[in-house]
């Protein structure tokens, strides 16, 4: 029996406008579409996880409405674990509000509800589970005393730890130092460096990751879109993996799908190169559609992305050279 995965993070009901550019301060647009979707980085990395035919739990609090059941029956519809999804009494669930223009980029506005009450008492009610697990996803859009405290129990406990460090922030190091896997796309890599993220191109990118890495990060992977993924790891790996060229619909959740597919390719045992390339087909197939959790791909349509490389074939991938 395979470890299963655990992700701790949002869930949220995602309100979509979708015009032809997304308005600028003051302005009034009409748009040409309005949709609902289940989403929240947490919850969308778990909804990839499972997609792809991997076991995986969340640890997630929604609001005593609507939109909370909702949201809940979402996540078991996908094969998501949800014994530690709670509800939050008197606090309305977590919603996103999303502009997405003619070229598939967004905009979002993010309402927290019942997400900023996820606390550590309530990962400590679950802490066999933390603990059993091959690698925990997380990100920044619950307290970040939460987040905090799970960096510090999944390195006492030597559980691998993937931190998507967004919304973008400054994050102390006490806290990085514990991370195996930072992914952070181009403007969560600059705020976390200090920098202007004009400062972050494919030129300076090795730069940036090596600053990140210096932090205390084990392993550090920056998403920079259609430009591909910039790789520093601990074994030694510099080099940017390239992106797959498809046609952009929506970007919102295509850096969730890439973090999804990535601790799975991981648990599947593939190098971390390797496993980057998979995140990558899987996210660029997330871009192609509308949506953030309809928008995670099967491990069918990420199978045909990478040229017959069936998830079934995973394993031998690994073995075919590390």
């Amino acid at each position: 029996m395979p470890k299963s995965i655990v992700v701790v993070g949002s869930v949220n009901l995602d309100l979509v406008s979708i015009a032809k550019r997304i308005p600028a301060p003051g302005e009034t647009l009409v748009g040409d579409k309005f949709q609902t979707f289940h989403g929240g980085k947490g919850a969308n990395q778990a909804v990839a996880i499972g997609r792809l035919g991997y076991p995986v739990s969340m640890f997630a609090k929604v609001g005593d409405d609507e939109f909370g059941s909702r949201l809940r029956r979402g996540l078991q519809a996908e094969k998501v674990n949800v014994k530690a999804v709670t509800t939050a009494k008197e606090t309305a669930s977590g919603v996103a509000l999303i502009s997405v223009d003619a070229k598939g980029q967004n905009s979002i506005t993010v309402i927290p509800g019942a997400n900023g009450q996820l606390f550590p008492g309530d990962l400590e009610k679950s802490l066999p589970t933390l603990r059993s697990a091959g690698i925990i996803l997380t990100q920044l859009e619950t307290p970040l005393e939460t987040v905090e405290f799970l960096c510090h129990f999944a390195q006492r406990e030597h559980v691998p730890l993937m931190l998507d460090p967004a919304p973008a922030r400054a994050l102390p190091r006490r806290m990085l130092r514990c991370v195996t896997y930072l992914t952070p796309n181009e403007t969560e890599a600059a705020a976390l460096c200090g920098v202007p993220p004009t400062d972050l191109t494919p030129a300076t990118v090795a730069e940036i990751a090596r600053t990140l890495a210096a932090t205390g990060a084990a392993n550090v992977i920056i998403k920079m879109g259609r430009r591909g993924a910039y790789v520093f790891s601990a074994d030694g790996i510099r080099k940017m993996i390239p992106s797959f060229k498809v046609k952009a619909v929506d970007t919102t959740a295509a850096g969730d799908a890439f973090n999804g597919a990535l601790a799975v390719a991981l648990m599947h045992g593939l190098s971390l190169e390797k496993a980057v390339r998979f995140a990558a087909a899987a996210g660029a197939l997330s871009a192609t559609r509308a949506g953030a959790q309809p928008s995670m791909p099967t491990s069918q349509e990420v199978a045909h992305m990478l040229n017959g490389s069936t998830p079934a074939a995973l394993q031998r991938l690994a073995k075919s050279g590390r």
